[in-house]
């Protein structure tokens, strides 16, 4: 099992950004703490995305950070990024593996305790859990209990994460449920200083993880 910092998951949206702004607010949020970095594009060409991955892997690189990339295996790979991340109606975990090999990072989604158990079995090395509230982000959410939250962490013996709409006012809801971390897009990129605000987060992140004694098996 590999060992995952995955206290302060960022997840990007580049939408209605320049590139060099995206590309700054990305590197302030890695300043700020964030210690994974997913990086998410639904309606770029393959083309363009691999462009942006490349850039975005080296600002990554700089601060020792692993880049994963939303839903492509090919991109992935081709940008040489340490991982990939597969939703419930994306490429399954099983192939994902196996294209990506036993070294490199295979996140995925789950949002009940059959699929975080299935995406174990098939090589997942860590969940995303949610949607915990509404987002404001273009991806389709459905909502996910923190009783299933919990109940998922109890299920499988490598780190969840919960995402969707958390920031640091509402992250009170995670306590004592025994999470690895935390996923955000907009309480950073959307931040007026997305280092400051990934600081923050990752403090109060801490905090609310120190409620819980970690077991693991």
């Amino acid at each position: 099992m590999k060992t995952l910092d995955t206290s302060l998951y960022f997840i990007t949206d580049s939408t209605g950004y320049t590139e060099e702004e995206f590309l700054y607010r990305v590197e302030r949020a890695l300043q700020g703490g964030a210690t994974l970095l997913q990086l998410r594009e639904k309606e770029k060409s393959t083309r363009a995305y691999m462009e942006l991955a490349r850039k975005v892997h080296m600002v990554a690189k700089r601060y020792q950070v692993p880049l994963i990339i939303d839903d492509r295996v090919d991109v992935a790979l081709a940008v040489e990024a340490e991982g990939v991340h597969v939703g419930a109606d994306d490429m399954p975990v099983a192939d994902a593996r196996k294209l990506m090999g036993e070294n490199r990072i295979v996140g995925a989604t789950a949002k009940t305790v059959l699929r975080a158990k299935e995406a174990f079995e098939q090589g997942a090395d860590y969940l995303g859990v949610g949607a915990i509230y509404p987002t404001t982000t273009k991806v389709k959410t459905v909502l996910t209990s923190v009783g299933t939250l919990r109940e998922i962490c109890s299920a499988v013996p490598i780190p969840v994460n919960a995402i969707g709409g958390l920031n640091r006012d509402n992250i009170d809801i995670l306590a004592g449920i025994p999470v690895a971390g935390i996923c955000v897009v907009s309480a950073i990129m959307k931040a007026d200083d997305p280092g400051q605000a990934a600081a923050k987060l990752k403090e109060r992140a801490e905090e609310i993880m120190k409620t819980v004694i970690f077991f693991r098996r």
